[in-house]
């Protein structure tokens, strides 16, 4: 999990580490009566990683932030072990999942984050530059 996130790391520019965290990015910012705060989160994140588009997504980034071939590859073969290992044991018993990522595995937060990055990029980021073009207008204008 350390390789892929030192060979190409995510950028995380709309995570928040805690409530403190989120105070701190806040502060200052003014909170005008037609402004709307928004949280996003997920309900059975693990469970409902689709694992097939994840892979797709992370050998985009792959492409796109190495330049070794060979590197590329063993990433991908990671992701191929990791994500058929489907089974977590709570309390000493054996639960084998079907679908998503196993609950549980360390390196499961890594993957279901790959897939969020992707999301809140390809949507939050469109939706944060029309409202800022939008609030453009309405000062030019």
């Amino acid at each position: 999990m350390d390789k892929i996130n030192h060979l190409a790391p995510l950028p995380h520019s709309f995570n928040i580490k805690n409530t403190q965290d989120l105070l701190k990015n806040l502060e200052g910012t003014p909170m005008l009566p037609h402004y709307n705060l928004a949280l996003l989160d997920v309900t059975m994140l693990y469970s409902s990683i689709p694992v097939k588009e994840n892979r797709a997504i992370l050998a985009n980034i792959l492409t796109q932030k190495l330049k070794a071939p060979q590197t590329h590859q063993e990433l991908l073969k990671w992701f191929d072990v990791i994500t058929m290992q489907k089974y977590f044991a709570p309390k000493k018993q054996i639960i084998i999942q079907l679908d998503g990522l196993p609950m549980g595995a360390p390196s499961s937060g890594l993957i279901a984050e790959i897939l969020l990055q992707h999301i809140e990029h390809s949507h939050l980021a469109h939706l944060t530059q029309k409202t800022q073009n939008y609030k453009l207008l309405q000062i030019c204008g």
